[in-house]
């Protein structure tokens, strides 16, 4: 008869499989796939069942990093603006409308920072970029089939996960994840991901491929024209960073301030034109709406426009002032629609100068890595918040769950490898690190 082991034993075996990678490979993914998921997780065990799985992943991340506290002590502190804003963030508990909401708020905020910095440091880049296409290869091919049994198979629309059954007149469709912006926020991620993965031959040629190729579908059916018009930034920001990667080190800094002249210049024509564009992507109703909405939130800005009325991440359509601006039109909003709006209205014109800062520093911290490194894999920060920058202009998905998460991620591993005090520093190829790992 097999003796019972001895409860320290058992201890000393769960102990050793918190400090293992794969488990926080394990744990990874699931915070990954819990942020990607959160609208059908909630719609399927209420917030409350959402929470207790939030909640029973960070308390399990917190055990990896008191069990791996040696190994990982030599990290630095997560980035300043980043603290800072979250600090703020926290602080206007003091002076908000809705105190309860607020505290949730920050710390639900806190909680998907806690998660991005704990992948960050537990995972290096390229076992970062497995993580996310890991999952996003399972939430677009679920939206995929999800579309095609609603609207080829049933020719029905299934109202419980705002699924239209539109896919037969090519969309637009939102997938599992409630709008199409969002489900276009998660295809450009994809596509990010998969390429990466696919020049670093990470997957099979096979999988990456059609990865690749349901990720463009998503972003095509989605009919979005934030959505559209990004991939093109995007593809245009890829080839761009193509050809600063093989200018001679001692010509790069120049064509930085090259290609910095030409994207402000690009930026306000692009401002300059804007109704062509509209005209140009379809976008009346979508921008006649957008602008309804913020003028109503311009309109409650005076009176707290330095502080703001209080941090809510998500908004509350059962508290003022929310019961107004949830709202505006025949559909309710979550959001402001535009992030950098949604910060100046929730912690104010202070907020949005320090949340404006941090998304700056993080960006060229990544594109600069991007620019310099040899492995393309540092590629993927960059683009991937070319994505967000973007997509928070019509959309607040940055500042919570999935968006907020790959935020943070990119802004700690730009500053892990990059910090600000040497980044305008030259690399020379000395000082080149390995390539990272495609394991794990």
């Amino acid at each position: 008869m097999t003796e019972r082991p001895a409860p320290r034993e058992v201890a000393a075996a769960f102990l050793g499989l918190l400090r293992t990678p794969r488990f926080s490979a394990v744990l990874a993914t699931t915070g990954v796939g819990i942020a990607a998921l959160s609208y059908p997780l909630i719609r399927l065990a209420g917030w409350a069942g959402y929470l207790a799985a939030l909640v029973g992943v960070v308390a399990l991340m917190c055990v990896v990093l008191l069990a791996r506290r040696r190994e990982l002590a030599r990290q630095e502190i997560p980035p300043i603006s980043l603290l800072v804003f979250m600090g703020w963030a926290a602080i206007s508990v003091v002076w908000s409308e809705y105190q309860w909401g607020t505290l949730g708020g920050a710390a639900y905020l806190l909680v998907y920072a806690f998660m991005g910095v704990f992948i960050a440091y537990t995972r290096d880049t390229i076992q970062i970029v497995r993580t996310w296409g890991d999952v996003l290869r399972v939430v677009l091919g679920a939206s995929l089939a999800i579309e095609v049994f609603s609207g080829i198979l049933i020719d029905t629309a299934i109202p419980f996960l705002n699924v239209q059954a539109k896919i037969a007149e090519l969309g637009p469709i939102s997938g599992v994840l409630q709008t199409r912006n969002q489900l276009g926020l998660l295809a450009l991620v994809g596509a990010v991901s998969f390429a990466t993965e696919l020049r670093t031959r990470s997957v099979r040629p096979l999988v990456g491929v059609l990865s690749l190729a349901g990720a463009a579908l998503c972003i095509v059916l989605t009919q979005s024209p934030i959505i559209i018009g990004t991939a093109g930034v995007v593809a245009a920001a890829a080839a761009v960073l193509y050809g600063v990667r093989r200018v001679r080190p001692d010509r790069r800094q120049a064509w930085q301030f090259v290609i910095l002249g030409v994207a402000v210049v690009l930026i306000v024509a692009a401002w300059f034109a804007r109704s062509a564009l509209v005209t140009v992507f379809n976008a009346q109703g979508a921008l006649e709406y957008r602008l309804h909405l913020w003028q109503k939130i311009v309109a409650l800005l005076p009176g707290n426009t330095v502080e703001g009325w209080g941090w809510a991440g998500r908004w509350h359509p059962d508290i003022p002032p929310f019961i107004a601006l949830s709202a505006t039109g025949a559909r309710p909003s979550q959001s402001a629609l535009n992030a950098y709006l949604d910060v100046w209205f929730q912690v104010g014109i202070i907020g949005m100068v320090i949340f404006v800062g941090m998304l700056g520093l993080a960006f060229t911290r990544s594109w600069l890595l991007a620019g310099r490194r040899r492995s393309v894999i540092y590629a993927w920060p960059a683009l991937v918040l070319i994505v967000l920058l973007l997509h928070s202009l019509a959309e607040s998905a940055v500042l919570v769950e999935f968006g907020w998460l790959t935020f943070v991620v990119c802004c700690v591993t730009a500053s892990r490898e990059l910090s600000w005090r040497s980044a305008l520093a030259r690399v020379g190829p000395s000082e080149l690190p390995h390539e990272p790992s495609a394991r794990g």
